[in-house]
């Protein structure tokens, strides 16, 4: 299939849900634009060149750097990666998508080829005449996008946890892991040279707001002892990308939908990579248990109902 707006093969059509093949196809597409922004990073930092936020990465025209590629390999790598990358998440005007371009960004009203459906903090969500459901990220403060997940030490528990704004890289980690938990099949589409980015959701059936999901969540999620994190999103859980350790939260009714084939899927997340250095020695023990038994519980010797 062809998207409308891109002209680029897309999985995406209205409620279908992609087969298996197809899941994994997405699955690997987010992987790899993951490793091409972290390959676009270091070409950069070869060519002592130094972004203030990733947005600036990812939003280099293809030939960017194309004059300084003769003069030697490191400037040679760079262009190659950011070619990688736009081949990934290529450039398109906001006024590919039917909006009236003004050099702002401005994306959150109707226009003649996509429906306003809602809005959020971080994107304004349209469907298409497809029924297909397009996301349009807006960078925030001081060039970040979305949000993301950030640890400081507790008072009553060993961490604690909040949203705050991201960074391009989070929003990509959190597509994928939407992907990862089965949720709606999620492809990233493009980004416009204002560093909106543009994501088309399979669309699926909202749950009544307010509806209780705690005993709904995807397949896979482990809960998080109370001693060791409070955080103040709904339904914190660990998962693993990667091989990394993952907090994930917002699994609220707003962020879930129903398919065609009848079972809940996400739609958005609030998400954050685990501390790499654990701030409490029985997490370090917890998280290698879970990682081979997500059903380990905080301590070796006892259940967590004992505790």
């Amino acid at each position: 299939m062809e998207d409308a707006f891109t002209r680029r093969p897309t999985r995406i059509l209205g409620a279908q849900l992609p087969d298996e093949a197809g899941r994994g196809h997405l699955l690997d597409d987010h992987r790899r634009r993951l490793e091409a922004l972290a390959r676009l990073g270091q070409a950069a930092a070869q060519c002592d060149l130094r972004a203030d936020t990733d947005r600036d990465l990812v939003v280099l025209e293809a030939d960017e750097v194309s004059l300084l590629e003769g003069t030697g390999p490191q400037w040679a790598g760079f262009g190659a990666a950011i070619r990688a990358f736009r081949g990934l998440v290529p450039l398109h005007p906001l006024a590919d998508f039917g909006f009236i371009d003004d050099g702002e960004g401005g994306v959150d009203e109707s226009n003649a080829r996509l429906r306003r459906i809602g809005g959020g903090v971080e994107a304004w969500a349209f469907a298409g005449d497809d029924g297909s459901v397009y996301k349009f990220y807006q960078p925030q403060a001081e060039r970040t996008i979305g949000s993301v997940v950030v640890f400081s030490p507790g008072e009553e528990t060993v961490l604690e946890a909040k949203a705050d704004f991201g960074s391009y890289r989070d929003l990509l980690e959190k597509l994928f892991l939407i992907q990862l938990l089965g949720g709606m099949a999620t492809e990233v589409l493009a980004v416009t040279p204002e560093g909106v980015l543009v994501v088309k959701q399979s669309y699926g059936v909202p749950l009544e707001q307010g509806e209780d999901t705690s005993r709904r969540l995807p397949a896979g999620l482990i809960e998080i002892p109370s001693r060791f994190l409070r955080a103040n999103r709904d339904h914190p859980r660990l998962t693993f990308l990667l091989g990394r350790p993952y907090l994930v939260a917002d699994l609220h009714a707003r962020n879930l939908v129903r398919g065609v084939d009848g079972e809940l899927h996400l739609i958005d997340l609030v998400a954050g990579p685990w501390p790499a250095a654990p701030h409490h020695p029985l997490i370090a023990g917890w998280l290698e248990r879970v990682r081979a038994d997500p059903a380990a519980s905080a301590l070796p010797e006892a259940p967590d109902s004992e505790l």
